[in-house]
C-alpha cells in the first residue's frame, strides 16, 4: 500500500515542479520582454541616456538627463509602453550651469543737439548716470531714451569704455557711438580734412589704455578747382608734387603707374569732386607714362589741358614721338601742351645782355628780399604793396629795378610766385621767361599742391614752373598740438611758481597775482585747439557760516574765468563752480591746513564715473590738477 501511495503522489509532485518553472520561465520573459520593449521605446524616442532594469513587474529607470523636460519626456515614454504603475523611477537631472551673464552694449547717434541711445546697460543707477552725462554734452539739447538696464554687475572695461564714448561725443556735434565693454567704435563726418586730423590727434590723445579704439572719421570729398595733378622726374627724384583723383579706382591707377615710373615711398591722391572727365586716371596714367617714357621732365594737369615738359637735352626725334603718341592716346577733352626746353645758350635776355630775371627770398626769421626786374614803377608800387601785405611791412627789403622791355604775362608770374612764397615759412622764388621755380619748407602737408594748384590756375598750362618744397611735421602746428593732460601740466606748474590770491574778504585777485593769471591764459590760448572741458573750482576752509563760504568761492571761481576772458582765452568749454567748504583737501583744524583748503582747482571735466556720475565734484581733491593757494587767514574770518 505504501508503494501504491507513493506511485499516486509522485505525478503531483512533478506537476508541481513543472507549474513552478512554467512560472519562472513566465516571470522572466516579462521581465526581459518588458525591458526591452521599454528600452528600445526610449531609445527610438531619443532618450539614450535613460537605462532600465527588471525585477520581476517592476521596472526601474536610471540615468541622469540633460533637463527637467527630458526627464519627464522619458518616464512618459515608459509610462506609455508598460503600466504606469510598474515604473519606478530613479533618475536625475545635470545640475543647471550659471546663466551666462547679459552683453552690455549701446548704440548713440548724435546729429546737433539731439541724440538718441539704444542698448541694455547694467543697473538702473548707470543708466541714469549716462542720461544725465548726456545732458551735460556741449550743445545737447534733448536725449531721447531706449535703453534697458539689467540686475547684473557692470563687466570689466564698461565704465572706461562709457566714458571714452562721452569724451568723444562732446568733440563731435554729429556721430555714430557703439559702446561695448572693453571697445568704443566712432563714426563721424568731419568739415574738412584739417578737422579730420585734428579730431583723430584728439581723439587717439583722449584715448585711455587698454581700451579698442575704431575711428573712422571722414572728410567731405573737396571740391578741388581747377583738379591738378603734377608729377615731376628730374635731380631731385620721383614725386608728386600734387595729385588729385576723382575715385579709388582712379587713385590706385595713378599711384600704380607713379611706381612704374620711379615712384619710391609713400603716395597719396586727394580723391574730391570737379573732375573734368570721367576718364582722368586713364588720361593720367598714360601721360605718366610718356613721361618716364622720356627719361624725366614734368607732367603738370589742371583741369583738361596737360602740360609735358621734357628734360633738356633730349633728342627732338624722340620728343616728336613721345608727344605725337600721347596726344593720340588721350581721351577727348582733354589738350596737350608739349615743351622741349631750348638749350640754355638760346634763351632770352634782356636789354643789356643779362637774363631777365626777378627773386624773392624768405628767411626762417621772416625777412623778406626782393630783387631783380620789374615792368615800371606802377607795378614796383604794386608788388611791394602786396609783399607788405602778406609778409609784414617791416619785413620787406626792396631792391628791384625798372625793366619795361620785360616779356608778356611778367606782373602775373611775379605776383602769383610771391603769393606761393607766403604759404612757405622759409624759402626763395625765381622768375624768368618762360619758368617760375619755387623752393622752400612749408610746415603743412598739403602745400604743395595748394601751389600746384595755384600757378596752374594764374600761369596756365603753357608755362614751365618747378616745386621744391620740403614739408617739415616738427614745425606743424596741428601735429604738435599739445594733450589735454599737457596743457593742465602747464597751468599746474604756472600755480607752483607763484599763487593767485584774492583780496582778504572778496573775491578781487590780488594785484602781484595777474602775473600767473597771464602765464595760465597764455598757456589756454595755446591750447585753443585742443578738445578738453575744463572746470574751475573755488574752494574755501571751514571758518565762518557755510553759505558764506560756498557764495564766497563761487565768486572768486567767477573772478578767475572773467580774468581769462578778458585777456582774450576762449571760455566757451570752461565753467567756474563754487564748493565752499564741501572737499577739503588738508585737516581744517590747523593754519596750515585752512591756508590749503583756500585754493582755486583746474581740472579736466571727467563726464562718467563708474556707476554713471558726473566726475566734477566727488573727487575733486584727488583729481585737483591744478591748484590754487591763497595766503589768507580764514575766509569766515575776512
Amino acid at each position: 500500500m505504501k508503494k501504491t501511495f507513493l506511485i499516486g503522489f509522485v505525478p503531483f509532485v512533478l506537476a508541481a515542479l513543472v507549474s513552478i518553472g512554467i512560472g519562472i520561465y513566465a516571470v522572466n520573459r516579462i521581465e526581459t520582454q518588458s525591458m526591452r520593449d521599454v528600452s528600445l521605446a526610449l531609445r527610438t524616442a531619443g532618450h539614450e541616456w535613460a537605462r532600465v532594469s527588471a525585477d520581476g513587474l517592476w521596472l526601474t529607470v536610471t540615468g541622469t538627463a540633460p533637463d527637467e523636460a527630458r526627464r519627464f519626456a522619458a518616464l512618459s515614454v515608459a509610462g506609455e509602453t508598460v503600466d504606469a504603475d510598474r515604473v519606478i523611477d530613479r533618475t536625475d537631472v545635470t545640475p543647471a550651469e550659471g546663466l551666462e551673464p547679459p552683453r552690455y552694449s549701446i548704440e548713440i547717434l548724435r546729429n546737433g543737439p539731439g541724440i538718441s541711445l539704444i542698448g541694455l546697460v547694467p543697473g538702473e543707477e548707470n543708466r541714469q548716470g549716462i542720461l544725465t552725462a548726456l545732458k551735460g554734452l556741449n550743445g545737447a539739447v534733448e536725449v531721447t531714451d531706449m535703453l534697458d538696464s539689467a540686475d547684473h554687475g557692470a563687466p570689466e572695461g564698461w565704465d572706461t569704455a562709457v566714458g571714452f564714448a562721452m569724451t568723444a561725443l562732446d568733440m563731435l556735434p554729429s556721430a555714430k557711438v557703439s559702446v561695448s565693454p572693453k571697445r568704443v567704435a566712432v563714426a563721424a563726418i568731419s568739415g574738412s580734412p584739417e578737422d579730420q586730423r585734428r579730431l583723430m590727434t584728439a581723439l587717439s590723445d583722449a584715448a585711455p589704455d587698454g581700451l579698442d579704439v575704431s575711428l573712422d572719421i571722414a572728410a567731405p570729398r573737396p571740391v578741388i578747382t581747377p583738379f591738378t595733378l603734377r608729377f615731376v622726374m628730374g635731380g631731385d627724384g620721383v614725386r608728386f608734387d600734387s595729385c588729385s583723383a576723382d575715385s579709388a579706382a582712379a587713385r590706385d591707377a595713378i599711384i600704380a603707374a607713379a611706381r612704374n615710373a620711379g615712384l619710391q615711398g609713400r603716395a597719396s591722391c586727394v580723391i574730391g569732386l570737379g573732375v573734368p572727365s570721367p576718364r582722368w586716371g586713364d588720361a593720367a596714367v598714360r601721360a605718366i607714362a610718356a613721361l618716364a617714357e622720356l627719361g624725366g621732365g614734368s607732367l603738370t594737369f589742371s583741369d583738361a589741358d596737360i602740360s609735358l615738359v621734357a628734360p633738356e637735352g633730349t633728342p627732338r626725334d624722340r620728343f616728336d614721338d613721345v608727344a605725337h603718341a600721347l596726344e593720340s592716346a588721350l581721351p577727348e577733352v582733354f589738350s596737350l601742351h608739349a615743351v622741349l626746353p631750348e638749350p640754355p645758350e638760346k634763351r632770352e635776355t634782356g636789354a643789356n645782355g643779362g637774363t631777365d630775371e626777378f627773386i624773392a627770398t624768405r628767411s626762417p626769421e621772416g625777412l623778406v628780399q626782393l630783387r631783380g626786374r620789374l615792368n615800371d614803377a606802377a607795378f614796383r608800387d604794386a608788388v611791394n604793396s602786396f609783399a607788405k601785405a602778406r609778409f609784414g611791412a617791416q619785413q620787406i627789403h626792396d631792391t628791384t629795378r625798372i625793366d619795361p622791355k620785360l616779356p608778356d604775362g611778367w606782373p602775373m608770374r611775379v605776383l602769383a610766385g610771391l603769393e606761393a612764397l607766403a604759404q612757405l615759412r622759409s624759402g626763395s622764388l625765381t622768375v624768368r621767361p618762360g619758368h617760375v621755380g619755387l623752393r622752400g619748407v612749408s610746415t603743412s602737408p598739403d602745400t604743395s599742391a595748394r601751389i600746384t594748384q595755384l600757378f596752374s590756375e594764374r600761369l596756365g598750362d603753357s608755362k614751365r614752373y618747378d616745386i621744391a618744397v620740403r614739408y617739415e611735421e616738427r614745425l606743424d602746428p596741428l601735429a604738435n598740438l599739445p594733450t589735454a593732460d599737457e596743457c593742465v601740466a602747464d597751468i599746474d606748474a604756472a600755480l607752483r611758481a607763484r599763487q593767485i590770491t584774492f583780496d582778504p574778504g572778496k573775491s578781487t585777485i590780488d594785484r602781484d597775482a595777474l602775473a600767473v593769471v597771464d602765464r595760465i591764459a597764455e598757456t589756454l590760448k595755446a591750447c585753443a585747439d585742443v578738445e578738453m572741458r575744463l572746470e574751475i573750482g573755488g574752494h574755501t576752509d571751514s571758518q565762518g557760516r557755510e553759505t558764506m563760504n560756498l557764495a564766497l568761492s563761487q565768486a572768486r571761481a567767477e573772478a578767475v574765468l572773467d580774468a581769462l576772458l578778458e585777456r582774450g582765452v576762449l571760455t566757451r568749454n570752461m565753467t567756474a563752480q563754487g564748493y565752499g567748504e564741501a572737499l577739503p583737501i588738508a585737516d581744517n583744524g590747523t593754519e596750515a591746513g585752512r591756508e590749503a583748503n583756500r585754493r582755486i582747482e583746474f581740472k579736466q571735466v571727467v563726464l562718467v564715473e563708474p556707476g554713471g556720475a558726473q566726475d566734477s565734484e566727488e573727487n575733486a581733491p584727488d583729481q585737483a590738477d591744478a591748484t590754487e593757494e591763497t595766503g589768507e587767514t580764514g575766509d569766515g574770518q575776512d
